[in-house]
């Protein structure tokens, strides 16, 4: 790792690290974001912090990058937003594609994608702002769900927002703080069980996705909350998780699965609940620009695989590349040839 690290500093001569942004993650952005300039100006690169909330994010194009490494969290950096800027300046770029970057950030999508394909997620409801929970069709679908429920909005991240609702009188209160948020929020099934994250790594080069080492997460009350993640030191993290091989494996092997059914890229992390009723993992959604914090579960993970941080992020900036083809000449729009 070493060594293709070394060959890679040269090759990425100046990299721009995305960092801050404009999301409610901004301050674990600018987290995540020094520790990542910090190991690659240690790796020999010529990085440079950028932050697209104080200046416009079409400034990239006049500073001679080779690569963007997206330590943004959140809408407006991890939802596809920055992706589809990168790719009309044609700037490679680590993580997900912008397809796959928003669906990603839409728990609905991802979990109408999982499900489709047999992947174990939460029943949900979707309720956007300004519908009635009392209508006849919502009492219903939420009467399916039964108690306690989880509440959170669509698209954000960090648990922020979020609400485990005991019974149907909390749930109007519970809504509006997730709707503060977003303009739909999700009402899903609560599984009560142990809390995991499986970390993914692409290769360099292509080839197939990687698992690391499973985390179990032990949070103080079961509440793996924003300060529990971020801030306090009562979160215990487990790596690797105390479970049998064949569950490790279990896991490991829906995450991958996941990933890829989004056509994710890179990197990401999955995080899972193992229903204590059943003893079998559900997955509740993916990251595709996961924390990179002293806190963070992917430099955990990598660390019990033998990875250094230094050796982490130089792998995912490795993997940085666009994912739009430009046409070939004379093929593009409005070629006449074309009809």
């Amino acid at each position: 790792m070493a060594d293709s690290g070394q060959v890679l500093a040269h090759a990425m001569q100046r990299v721009a690290v995305l960092i801050g942004g404009q999301s409610a993650e901004r301050e674990i952005s600018i987290r995540s974001g020094q520790g990542v300039l910090a190991a690659l100006r240690e790796n020999g690169v010529d990085a440079i912090a950028f932050d697209p909330a104080d200046k416009p994010i079409g400034d990239l194009a006049g500073l001679g990058l080779d690569a963007c490494f997206i330590c943004l969290h959140g809408r407006f950096g991890e939802d596809g937003t920055v992706q589809g800027a990168l790719e009309l300046m044609r700037i490679p770029y680590t993580g997900s594609s912008v397809l796959a970057s928003a669906l990603a950030m839409d728990k609905a999508l991802t979990k109408q994608v999982w499900a489709g394909l047999g992947i174990p997620t939460p029943q949900f409801v979707e309720l956007t702002n300004g519908e009635s929970l009392a209508s006849d069709a919502n009492r219903s679908r939420l009467e399916a769900l039964g108690t306690p429920l989880a509440v959170k909005p669509a698209r954000e991240g960090s648990s922020l927002g979020f609400t485990r609702v005991n019974d149907r009188e909390a749930l109007g209160a519970a809504l509006s703080k997730a709707l503060q948020f977003d303009r739909s929020a999700l009402v899903e099934q609560f599984i009560a069980g142990r809390e995991f994250t499986v970390a993914l790594l692409d290769e360099p080069g292509g080839g197939s996705v990687r698992a690391l080492p499973v985390v179990e997460i032990c949070a103080p009350g079961g509440d793996y909350g924003y300060d529990n993640k971020y801030f306090g030191d009562e979160t215990k993290y487990l790596c690797p998780a105390p479970i049998d091989r064949a569950l490790t494996e279990q896991m490991q092997a829906l995450s991958c699965r996941a990933f890829e059914a989004l056509g994710c890229e890179g990197w990401a992390r999955v995080d899972i609940l193992l229903d204590q009723k059943t003893n079998t993992p559900v997955l509740l959604e993916i990251n595709t620009s996961p924390g990179m914090t002293d806190h963070s579960l992917v430099p955990m993970a990598a660390r019990e695989a033998g990875m250094t941080y230094g050796a982490l992020v130089m792998q995912i900036l490795a993997t940085a590349r666009l994912k739009t083809e430009m046409p070939p000449p004379g093929r593009g729009a409005g070629d006449p040839s074309d009809g």
